[in-house]
Parts: C-alpha cells; sequence; structure tokens
C-alpha cells in the first residue's frame, strides 16, 4: 500500500514539475515560433503558436540589410577574450590557495570585497583609466573590464585549496619549476572550474550590454545585445524581426549551458559552493 501510495506521489510531482516546465519553457518557444513567422501572421489576433507559412527570411535580414555580421564578430571577439582571462584568474586563485605570503589573507579580502561593488559605481573611473591609454573605442576597451573577476579568483582559489600540497612539493622535488607545476599539475587538475569559469566568461561576453554601449562610441563596436536593443530605431517595429534577434541572442546561450551543464554542477560542487 505504501509503494502505490509513493509511485502515485512521485508521478503527481512529477507532473507538476513538468506543467512548470513546460510553462517556465512556453515563453523561449514562443519566441522561437516567432521568429519563423511572417509579420502578418505575428500580429494576427487572435494570435496562433505554430506558424502557417514559415521563413528565415527575418534571420536573413538582420545580416544582409543590417550590421548583426559586424556585432557577432564584435561580440565573439568579446568573448575569446574574456575567455582568455580566466587563465589570469586561474593563475591568481593558485597564488591564493598555494603560497604564504604576508598580506594574503588582507588581499585577498580586498579581492572579495570588489564582489560587493555594483559596476555602476566603478563605471566612470574604469571609462576615464581606460581613456588615459587610449583604450576607449576599441573592443580590447569593451572586453579589458571584465578580464579577471573577483568571482572567477575565488572559485579557484576554492578549488586550488583542495589540491593536495604533498602532490606539489613531490614535483618541486623532482625539479618541477612553479610554472611547470601550474600548467601541468594545479590547472589540468582544475578542469571542473575551468570550465565553469569559460562558461561564464562566455555568458558575460555575449551578453554585454551597457559598458560597450558606453565605451564604444561608434556602432561599429556594438555587441549583438546592443544591436537587438537597437532595432526598434534602425528599422521599423516588426515582432518577427525582434524575435529573430532576440533568438540570436538565447539560443547559443541555451546551447552552452546544456552542453556543459554537468561540468558547472561538478564545478560548483567541489569548490564547496553548494
Amino acid at each position: 500500500m505504501r509503494d502505490t501510495s509513493s509511485r502515485g506521489l512521485t508521478a503527481l510531482i512529477g507532473a507538476v514539475l513538468g506543467l512548470g516546465a513546460l510553462v517556465t519553457a512556453f515563453p523561449f518557444l514562443w519566441m522561437l515560433l516567432g521568429s519563423v513567422k511572417p509579420r502578418p501572421e505575428t500580429v494576427a489576433s487572435p494570435p496562433a503558436l505554430l506558424p502557417r507559412e514559415p521563413t528565415l527570411r527575418y534571420f536573413g535580414t538582420l545580416f544582409g540589410e543590417l550590421d548583426f555580421g559586424r556585432y557577432l564578430v564584435n561580440t565573439l571577439v568579446v568573448v575569446a577574450i574574456g575567455m582568455a582571462g580566466v587563465v589570469l584568474a586561474a593563475m591568481a586563485g593558485h597564488g591564493f590557495a598555494t603560497y604564504r605570503f604576508r598580506g594574503r589573507s588582507a588581499l585577498f579580502l580586498l579581492v572579495l570585497t570588489t564582489m560587493m561593488i555594483p559596476v555602476q559605481v566603478t563605471m566612470i573611473p574604469t571609462y576615464l583609466l581606460l581613456d588615459g591609454v587610449g583604450l576607449t573605442g576599441t573592443l580590447v576597451g569593451v572586453a579589458l573590464p571584465s578580464l579577471v573577476s573577483g568571482f572567477g579568483v575565488f572559485l579557484f582559489r576554492q578549488f586550488m585549496s583542495t589540491i593536495p600540497a604533498e602532490m606539489i612539493e613531490a614535483a618541486r622535488i623532482d625539479g618541477a619549476g612553479e610554472a611547470r607545476v601550474f600548467w601541468r599539475i594545479v590547472l589540468p587538475l582544475s578542469r571542473p572550474v575551468v570550465a565553469v569559469q569559460l562558461v561564464l566568461a562566455f555568458i558575460a561576453g555575449w551578453n554585454s550590454f551597457l559598458w560597450p554601449l558606453v565605451i564604444a562610441g561608434d556602432d561599429r563596436l556594438y555587441t549583438l545585445s546592443v544591436g537587438v536593443s537597437l532595432l526598434n530605431q534602425q528599422i521599423a517595429t516588426d515582432p518577427s524581426l525582434q524575435m529573430a534577434g532576440a533568438s540570436l541572442m538565447v539560443v547559443p546561450v541555451l546551447i552552452v549551458f546544456v552542453l556543459f551543464q554537468r561540468h558547472i554542477v561538478r564545478g560548483f560542487t567541489l569548490s564547496g559552493l553548494t
């Protein structure tokens, strides 16, 4: 009797969760289907979920008539620079986790403090610094502030603290230098958290909006998110075109997350953050 009631409760919970997932995914499904609907179908009343005459014309409009090809290249460059910063964060985390030096705790506390400061507070000082070195109006200037984050350093430090010190000492006794210890031992052992940071860097670079809008100064340096926000200014309001632009923004992030979700969960678990 208990087994029957337990199976019934499990089925009920599964049904409720499935319904919740369907409700949550419905806006995403509507966006995808709306991106391939002709405009008359998008503005029809009452609206229909499935397109009667699906078309990819609006994606062609984004890359053919608008500047989304350039925006895509800019976004990929920003993402690449941000992902390269993962190595710098790993080096900093390795330093905090492995070495003992005066002021280490105070310096690490300073790194954690940066996580509590809103980006908007540091935006003007950052702009003035980049302007002083001539990096405003460049893709490097767009990507540089997000090159290393305090959270990334913290995440690497938490994970690398779990690497046995005896393993590192044995490598040093065998004649390995500090660079070799990092590249051949510490970094390969940190693959789960490296995967987490790469995904987070990709999402941050792909979705970057406010800073590129401020620092670029030229629409040729805009990212995809800025381009999507400017659709209403570049062309008459077209829901299908807007849905196509939104799909272009959302689908790659969703694909990356689905492919690496196991690494993300494992990385956070092994870092002691769950």
